[in-house]
């Protein structure tokens, strides 16, 4: 499965989160691991054993000048990108996306790469709608006629984001998502498709995060792909081991820690089923998804 992470927070630079860390998402590209013993990494199985590597593209999407919104994607892995490295190294922001592909069987193309960008808002989506090709027609048909050609990609997370920007994403990010999780379902119950919807989703203007872990209610044997937070001041473990220290008022929402020794107080486990909005210098609040 792919893997992403979201910073927001006081301005930084994009390479402490993204490039530095002694697990960072280039090496996710490289080896995703999974947790199954609390506090390592090492020995552990993966739980998205099939897809361990997310070498189908990668890209970035931060708040840049002006609050206006930056972009750059990729097909080819983020681990072999030296243009990422010296990108990472020279941004600064408070608010980013950043995401690494993996595309068993789908188009390798950027405009299939996240984050997808649209007006101020930016969207990342780890997981899959299974079957999507019996249910693609119905839901593209419910995006907005005036958002339609500005889908360029073959993607369901495209569709997916599409959808929330028609439901309301600018008015009510957690009312616009959660409606499109429901138009999801609706379409896999219409469609009779027995697979799962699974997802973890990340959305944002630059200014907050809104971010949910999803499988569908009538899954059976699957569990919804990882989601963890960390909140507040603190040092990341680095590869060179010299620490970042994060600032005080950091968000840090990963696919999986950052740091390959880890403590569950300091990364949460983001519960199945719930959608939440992060704000600067606020703790997260995750609710129920009510469909």
């Amino acid at each position: 499965m792919c893997r992403w992470l979201a910073y927001l927070g006081s301005d930084i630079p994009i390479e402490d989160v993204l490039i530095r860390p002694d697990h960072s998402l280039l090496d996710q590209s490289l080896l995703a691991r999974d947790r199954f013993v609390p506090g390592s990494y090492l020995g552990s199985q993966f739980r998205d054993h099939a897809f361990p590597t997310n070498g189908d593209g990668f890209g970035l999407a931060w708040r840049g000048r002006d609050g206006t919104l930056g972009q750059f994607r990729q097909t080819t892995p983020a681990w072999d990108s030296q243009n990422l490295r010296h990108l990472a190294a020279q941004l600064t922001s408070g608010c980013f996306l950043s995401h690494v592909r993996a595309a068993p069987g789908g188009t390798i193309a950027e405009q299939n790469c996240h984050p997808f960008v649209h007006g101020n808002w930016m969207f990342q989506h780890n997981g899959e709608i299974n079957g999507f090709t019996q249910v693609k027609r119905d839901l593209t048909m419910d995006v907005d006629p005036d958002l339609y050609p500005f889908i360029l990609g073959n993607s369901d997370t495209e569709v997916c984001f599409h959808l929330a920007l028609t439901y309301g994403l600018a008015d009510d990010p957690v009312a616009a998502l959660t409606r499109m999780i429901g138009r999801v379902e609706q379409a896999r119950h219409d469609h009779k498709v027995a697979e799962p919807f699974r997802a973890t989703m990340c959305a944002s203007d630059g200014t907050r995060l809104i971010i949910l872990r999803w499988i569908s209610p009538d899954a059976t044997g699957d569990a919804a792909p990882s989601l963890f937070h960390s909140f507040g001041a603190r040092s990341l473990r680095t590869v060179d081991g010299t620490p970042d220290n994060l600032p005080i008022d950091s968000h840090l929402v990963v696919s999986e820690p950052l740091e390959l020794h880890w403590s569950e107080r300091t990364w949460h486990e983001i519960p199945a089923g719930t959608i939440g909005t992060v704000t600067p210098g606020t703790e997260l609040e995750m609710m129920p998804i009510q469909l």
